[in-house]
């Protein structure tokens, strides 16, 4: 059986961006906390996509200020660019590059760096971070997020867990670009250094990313994110048993009425 044709990471933000970045706004906010951002400062983010976190920190730097987006995705810049007009922020910039080189971006020009859950799906993270710390000024201080070990980040693995019942699945390779890449801390801080980083600061937030009412919805949700491929192929039955199962776990995950999924995100500040 054929289930529907995946989304494109466009389809898919400009389908649940509202709501993840209502969910995931502490965040950001926390990261930006960390960075002290103030009026007037200038600001890189790398693998800015949809605007998290620029937007939050074009709003913290003010017209004085300034935010510079880089992604290689042409799509979700254009979707950031639209919010960012919606919001009357003249102060952000975006760039189609290469976070890995950062072709054309000023060396020893900003104030703070942000890279919320880019780093560990880009090829080579520890260019990125080497490419952001050039970038910096002398003191500049750049703060990432990073997913945690696989069984604290149930988004990702709950619905893959239920469908390795019915299929087996690859094994999550820690070497290769995914989510998990640094759920090692000893490897995060061993990139970080090897960029020219020191790490300064780790803490922990646990951050929904996906709510609702019904599980319907966050079945389907996962299906965009990922898992359609995974799917594809599988009988009408076998799909259906996976949703039913998927969505009896989503029910103990009930709180208040809503069903809510995430993980524990690193909040790695470094300098």
């Amino acid at each position: 059986m054929s289930g529907p044709a995946p989304l494109t990471a466009e389809e898919f933000w400009r389908r649940y961006d509202a709501m993840e970045s209502r969910l995931s706004a502490p965040l950001s906010e926390r990261m930006l906390d960390l960075l002290g951002l103030r009026p007037g400062m200038r600001v890189l983010d790398l693998a800015t996509g949809r605007g998290e976190p620029a937007l939050r920190a074009a709003r913290r730097v003010g017209q004085k200020g300034l935010v510079l987006g880089v992604d290689v995705s042409e799509g979700m810049l254009a979707f950031a660019k639209e919010k960012a007009v919606a919001e009357g922020l003249g102060n952000l910039q975006l760039r189609a590059a290469n976070a890995e080189s950062l072709d054309g971006v000023p060396l020893a020009h900003f104030h703070a760096a942000t890279a919320r859950w880019g780093l560990m799906y880009m090829d080579s993270p520890v260019a990125a971070l080497a490419a952001a710390r050039r970038a910096l000024l002398p003191g500049g201080q750049l703060v990432a997020a990073l997913w945690a070990e696989p069984d604290r980040v149930p988004y990702y693995t709950l619905p893959r867990r239920l469908l390795e019942r019915h299929r087996p699945l690859p094994p999550l390779d820690p070497n290769a670009p995914g989510t998990f890449r640094y759920a090692d801390v000893h490897r995060m801080e061993d990139d970080f250094r090897r960029a020219g980083f020191t790490v300064a600061h780790v803490e922990e937030m646990d951050v929904p990313v996906v709510e609702s009412e019904d599980p319907a919805y966050v079945v389907a949700w996962a299906r965009a994110l990922g898992l359609t491929r995974l799917l594809d192929g599988l009988s009408e039955a076998v799909q259906r048993a996976w949703e039913e199962e998927f969505s009896l776990e989503l029910d103990r995950h009930r709180v208040d009425g809503r069903v809510r999924l995430g993980g524990v995100t690193r909040i790695v500040l470094a300098g």
